[in-house]
């Protein structure tokens, strides 16, 4: 294997290892917990870029799904990804893609607040079918509580990747 490819895998494990970590920085308040989660999903995509932030999403849902307990509050299993939060979890793909799209700061941080509402957007309506509501009443149970928080720590995510970045290439 060429040093890129080991140093792209590294960067995949690590970053892997950091959503799990964080995730479990959880606050149980009603269904959806408060956790650091978009920070992760956020900041694997802006520090490994589309492909690899994408990657390491995918290992992150994979690991979850065969019972690892990865997600918040120390869940595994599909029971968990076919649960209430569920849609948020598969909501992280299309979140780190967006954040993994080269270009400039505006653009990368416009990027990841769309990729963060189209997260959410899974959320509520994952959530809305399972729990039988309305699109509105779901919004106000699972997003709304947490959207500011996750814009905030979406753009807090880039700066540390761009921190990230400077020191790794000094």
């Amino acid at each position: 294997m060429k040093k890129d490819g080991i140093k792209a895998l590294t960067y995949i494990s690590l970053c892997v290892a950091i959503m799990a970590a964080l995730s479990q920085l959880a606050i149980p308040i009603g269904t959806v917990p408060l956790t650091l989660q978009a920070f992760s999903v956020s900041l694997i995509g802006y520090f490994l870029g589309l492909k690899n932030g994408v990657a390491a999403i995918t290992v992150y849902i994979l690991l979850g799904l065969v019972g690892v307990p990865v997600f918040a509050n120390f869940q595994g299993g599909l029971h968990t990804v076919i649960g209430y939060t569920g849609g948020f979890i598969l909501g992280y793909l299309p979140y780190a893609c967006l954040c993994g799209i080269k270009g400039e700061k505006w653009k990368k941080i416009t990027l990841g607040i769309i990729g963060l509402l189209l997260c959410h957007l899974c959320g509520i309506l994952w959530y809305m079918h399972l729990a039988e509501l309305n699109i509105w009443l779901a919004f106000i149970a699972v997003s709304a509580p947490y959207l500011l928080k996750d814009i905030a720590l979406t753009v807090c995510a880039y700066f540390v990747s761009e921190a990230l970045h400077k020191r790794l290439r000094n």
